[in-house]
């Protein structure tokens, strides 16, 4: 009995050196509505894997990372990952909602975890309704945000360059936060002036200029194919488009694509059956008329009056019972 004791420590001692010595990652995924075919990860910002999914969205691999920063991508969205030599990590996910959805398992997937609560907790930062807040509920919600980061960080399980880099992380995002916030005070002061003018490809051909819309209200939406939380408020755009329909408003969405995704552009717009006046900028995210509107993050809602002139040049999402509210009081 004592000699199958000591075997067994023996098996045991020798199976959990391995696992520590493992000189690589093991990678597994289960991805619902997948964005591509390959999936390639990335590693301080250099492709180090490109991975085949199979038609289930599912796939196993292995791969050598050198510490520091991951990335998964998965067509023209990603996500932020920490990945060190020895992990066995498994992720969940449905692309359609993608960050939103993440789930980890495994090895290694305390800190990946972690890290995806920080992605959504600062992407909620991002809300047109929270940059227009009063300072002493601005100064609030840093605070909450300051607490929460240290929370989550508190976990002793969790790995010490993790935390490191998290730490960091954590900082950065709220100097971008104060930052954006001083964006969108600036972009506040446009409301009440006349609108930058834009002529556009539509979508249905030729070109379409926001000042032949005169006479209407314009609810602009500034978006892209691979932005998951612009394609989250479609269908809340085209219910608000179904309900003024006839109505003394043009709905129109202009999309920030690179032309060189023209195709992408004009296949989504008809597979998804997208209503309005469907535009494609000129030159992405320095288009004239979206550096006028400063615009540094999408989606970008946009509000102009018959005159031409700007409503709200951080208008309310489509998602938000809020804009049905404004668009009563204006259109009826």
């Amino acid at each position: 009995m004592k000699k199958f004791f000591i075997a067994g420590l023996v098996l045991f001692s020798a199976l959990n050196i391995s696992a520590q010595s493992k000189k690589y990652v093991t990678f597994e995924a289960n991805i619902a509505n997948r964005n591509s075919d390959v999936i390639s990860i990335l590693n301080n910002g250099k492709i180090i894997k490109k991975i085949k999914v199979n038609s289930k969205g599912i796939f196993k691999d292995t791969l050598v990372v050198a510490g520091g920063r991951s990335r998964l991508s998965d067509g023209l969205e990603s996500t932020e990952l920490f990945l060190k030599n020895g992990y066995d990590i498994k992720l969940k996910m449905d692309a359609k909602q993608f960050d939103e959805s993440i789930v980890y398992k495994g090895k290694g997937s305390e800190e990946n975890n972690v890290l995806a609560q920080r992605i959504l907790a600062d992407e909620k930062l991002y809300d047109d309704s929270v940059a227009s807040l009063d300072d002493a509920a601005f100064n609030k919600l840093i605070e909450e945000k300051k607490e929460g980061d240290a929370k989550r960080l508190s976990n002793k399980k969790l790995d010490p360059e993790f935390v490191k880099i998290e730490s960091e992380n954590a900082a950065r995002a709220i100097a971008g936060f104060l930052e954006y916030r001083k964006e969108a005070q600036e972009i506040a002061k446009m409301n009440n002036k006349l609108s930058p003018d834009f002529e556009y490809e539509n979508h249905k051909g030729g070109k379409t200029k926001l000042s032949e819309l005169k006479g209407k209200y314009v609810y602009i939406d500034l978006w892209a194919t691979w932005c998951g939380p612009c394609r989250a408020e479609i269908p809340f755009l085209q219910k608000i488009e179904e309900k003024y329909h006839g109505k003394n408003i043009e709905f129109v969405s202009v999309s920030i694509d690179a032309q060189k995704d023209h195709d992408k552009w004009q296949k989504f717009v008809a597979d998804k059956q997208l209503g309005g006046i469907q535009l494609l900028a000129d030159n992405e995210w320095k288009s004239d008329f979206a550096t006028s509107y400063n615009v540094m993050s999408i989606p970008r809602f946009i509000l102009i009056d018959p005159t031409g002139k700007v409503v709200d040049a951080n208008a309310t999402r489509p998602s938000s019972p809020e804009l049905q509210t404004q668009l009563d009081s204006l259109l009826n």
